[in-house]
């Protein structure tokens, strides 16, 4: 089942996070953030962004959220894309089910670009990026240093919509998911 996240999941979201911190590359977080961190940042994300869950029998195995790309105005129409999947749950298309459901709810916000930043080589990242349509965009080289070594990150878009002059505001996810729009995805 995919919902919302709610303040309540921030420990089983740090647990999945928590490999990807420690031993990982999807992201550069060198320290761990703690469980009572993930829940500021689920309650300060939703009230501009999507961030969602995939629970099944009343465990979480993955989640995904979408983000500020840049703080200047301009940048309002783009946001970055975010996903986790717990190690015991990955290869099964749970990714690839919550990541749509991300796009859609952006696009229902009126966001026109999505951004996945990845961690090079991060080929099953990529893989999955470009099966849901995202092109690559770029590669800032050695962008970042973990484990001991300098990473390359590459950058991958999609056009979720055609932008328009003058573009209508962005919907705010706090906003857009009382909407009968969004229930209707879930």
């Amino acid at each position: 089942m995919i919902r919302i996240a709610v303040p309540e999941d921030a420990a089983a979201i740090h647990a999945i996070y928590t490999p990807h911190v420690l031993q990982g590359m999807a992201t550069f977080e060198t320290e761990l953030p703690g469980a009572a961190a993930m829940r500021e940042r689920i309650v300060a994300r939703l009230q501009h962004y999507p961030w969602l869950v995939w629970e099944e029998q009343g465990r979480l195995l993955a989640y995904a959220y979408a983000s500020r790309f840049r703080e200047r105005a301009a940048y309002d129409w783009i946001a970055e894309t975010s996903i986790y999947v717990h190690e015991d749950a990955q290869r099964r298309g749970i990714a690839r089910k919550l990541y749509g459901v991300l796009l859609d709810a952006m696009l229902l916000q009126g966001i026109n670009q999505a951004v996945g930043v990845i961690t090079m080589p991060g080929a099953a990242s990529v893989t999955m990026h470009e099966s849901m349509g995202f092109a690559p965009a770029g590669i800032w080289r050695k962008a970042g240093y973990k484990l001991g070594q300098w990473w390359d990150v590459g950058v991958w878009q999609k056009e979720l919509q055609a932008p328009v002059v003058p573009p209508p505001a962005v919907i705010p996810f706090a906003r857009l998911r009382e909407q009968a729009a969004w229930k209707a995805l879930l």
